[in-house]
């Protein structure tokens, strides 16, 4: 398995943090998270495969989920603060469920577990994703999808950044059978029940719909829990409300 490209900030040595990104973005968006709480964590990021400095995913097996999952584990040498946001939130899940004595606390930022409560609207968005990426207008699809659940306008992109766009819209079809159809069994039973560690899950009060019924779905399995809802944001909210996801990051930390 090639190395992810590692992004380390200063912080407190003796209590380490993983964050985990989201798909289409990089771990660099981490940086003034890192920096509001570096008296309590030291937070490393990874760029996930096909994201950011890290090497392409050459293509399964194993799919693209459970690549990035094994990937992000292998960072993990004693128990610590995981963070994840969207794709890498689900990945963070799905490490706790796997491990959960690997997990000091766990801070989910809207988790598109799709599977845990399917909604009508986001499986219709999905499925016009698949049909544009099988009849090769891979550009839209990658428009569609982010009008939804990126938060930038595409016509202000480079054509360098739209071509990577266009390029990381096939890695957001390789995630579906994880996210939609839960092929890695995260929502197994017994499985959320056995995260003891404490888990805030955030959300933006502003996301798509299907993002407080997943919310709702795992919160109702999960023993230790809280949520909340950051005012004004959407999906984006770890890029575009930092300093209110660290201030809810630092509430769990200090459940832990």
């Amino acid at each position: 398995m090639s190395a992810l490209h590692l992004r380390h900030w200063p912080g407190a040595e003796e209590r380490p943090a993983l964050a985990l990104h989201c798909m289409m973005g990089n771990a660099g968006y981490w940086k003034p998270i890192a920096a509001d709480l570096r008296h309590r964590v030291r937070i490393a990021a990874p760029d996930l495969p096909g994201h950011g400095q890290s090497p392409d995913w050459a293509g399964g097996p194993p799919d693209y989920h459970t690549f990035v999952t094994r990937a992000a584990a292998a960072l993990i040498d004693r128990p610590l603060d995981l963070i994840g946001h969207s794709m890498g939130a689900t990945v963070a899940l799905r490490i706790a469920v796997a491990a959960p004595e690997a997990v000091r606390s766990l801070t989910l930022i809207e988790p598109v577990l799709f599977a845990a409560a399917p909604e009508v609207m986001n499986d219709a968005l999905l499925d016009d994703v698949a049909a544009r990426l099988a009849a090769g207008a891979d550009a839209e699809a990658a428009q569609v999808f982010l009008g939804v659940w990126g938060g930038l306008d595409w016509q202000s992109q480079t054509p360098a950044g739209q071509a990577r766009l266009t390029r990381q819209i096939h890695l957001v079809q390789a995630s579906n059978e994880a996210l939609r159809q839960d092929s890695a069994n995260i929502l197994r039973e017994g499985g959320l029940e056995a995260i003891d560690a404490p888990v805030l899950i955030v959300m933006g009060a502003e996301s798509p719909p299907v993002i407080p019924a997943i919310a709702d779905a795992l919160a109702a399995r999960l023993p230790d829990v809280g949520r909340a809802r950051v005012p004004g944001a959407g999906h984006m909210l770890p890029i575009t409300h930092p300093r209110q996801v660290a201030e809810l990051i630092g509430l769990n930390l200090d459940r832990a």
